[in-house]
């Protein structure tokens, strides 16, 4: 056999620096294919019907707060006046006036709820209002992570929660001006 060199071939050893010299210059070809994204059909395309699968079927009974007012909410299409308590599947009257009103009790339903809800948002109405933190750190004791923003947030996090299937209640006071 005839050793490499001897053919005028150079080792496979010193190549890599050469190919390192010119790697930029290769990267950047004209000919090269670029990635996109074809805009028309070809082929048989042209003919296919288009399809959609459902994977996971949206459920009905899941409550997304549409919108808030002076008065109260709308909750899924159901008008709500005043406070209320917003669990993924029911609508409850939440008996507060203010961020005041707020305490252990008014709370101990969502302490309740099976399954155990993850987080609890509360919103406080036009403004975010510091809430006792020894209520927090109750709530916290009993595995119960406590959201406090203003409602119109508060409403937009819930249903973002939602929208995650993550296992959480609202506690909405309404906006007073609006």
């Amino acid at each position: 056999m005839i050793p490499l060199v001897a053919l005028g071939l150079p080792l496979l050893r010193k190549s890599p620096t050469r190919w390192a010299r010119c790697a930029p210059a290769i990267a950047a070809l004209p000919w090269q294919q670029k990635r996109s994204h074809r805009l028309w059909p070809t082929g048989d395309e042209l003919y296919e019907k288009t399809t959609v699968t459902r994977i996971e079927k949206d459920t009905p009974d899941v409550l997304f707060v549409e919108s808030y007012s002076r008065q109260g909410f709308i909750i899924s299409g159901n008008r709500v006046i005043g406070p209320c308590a917003v669990i993924h599947w029911s609508i409850l009257h939440w008996n507060v006036c203010s961020y005041k009103d707020i305490s252990y009790e008014s709370l101990s339903l969502f302490r309740m709820l099976v399954p155990k809800i993850e987080i609890l948002v509360v919103g406080t109405g036009d403004r975010v209002e510091r809430l006792d933190p020894t209520l927090l750190r109750l709530m916290r004791q009993k595995g119960i992570a406590v959201e406090v923003q203003d409602t119109p947030n508060a409403c937009a996090t819930f249903n973002f929660m939602l929208s995650e299937r993550r296992i959480v209640a609202a506690a909405l006071i309404p906006v007073t001006a609006n």
